[in-house]
């Protein structure tokens, strides 16, 4: 019935809503990995489900009753507005991630003095920054 792919969407949003107030949230959460695993997990089920259905029927949505309907509709909803919190969160936390990395490249390069310099033939001089390597350690 309708009610497995209610509950998916319904486990979805809630998941999406905890990673999202977890992310905005100061501290070290290590549960996040696991979170994004249970939320690929739930979007991969939830897909399956719908594939099933419209195969099954394709026009099971439109046969639905008016309440069943509208709860759908209500839970689709919600999982749009909170999957677009989410993504809006992780796109942030991406790019601030991108700079610290940077940051942390940039200065190390630095105390390194890992940039060269070569005259060319013709006198100029040719500056060349080489990359760190950097290493993250996750398990902290």
């Amino acid at each position: 019935m309708i009610a497995d792919i209610l509950d998916t969407v319904l486990s979805l949003t809630a998941l999406m809503d905890e990673e999202s107030d977890k992310l905005v949230a100061p501290g070290l959460h290590r549960d996040l990995a696991e979170c994004s695993a249970a939320k690929v997990r739930l979007v991969s089920e939830l897909e399956a489900q719908m594939a099933r259905r419209n195969r099954e029927n394709p026009g099971w949505l439109q046969e639905l009753e008016p309440d069943a309907r509208h709860q759908f509709a209500a839970a689709i909803a919600g999982l749009l507005d909170a999957s677009a919190t989410n993504a809006e969160v992780l796109s942030r936390q991406i790019e601030l991630s991108t700079e610290l990395i940077t940051a942390v490249a940039s200065e190390v390069q630095r105390l390194t003095g890992t940039g060269s310099a070569t005259y060319g033939a013709h006198g100029g001089l040719f500056q060349q920054a080489q990359a760190t390597p950097i290493s993250l350690n996750t398990r902290l």
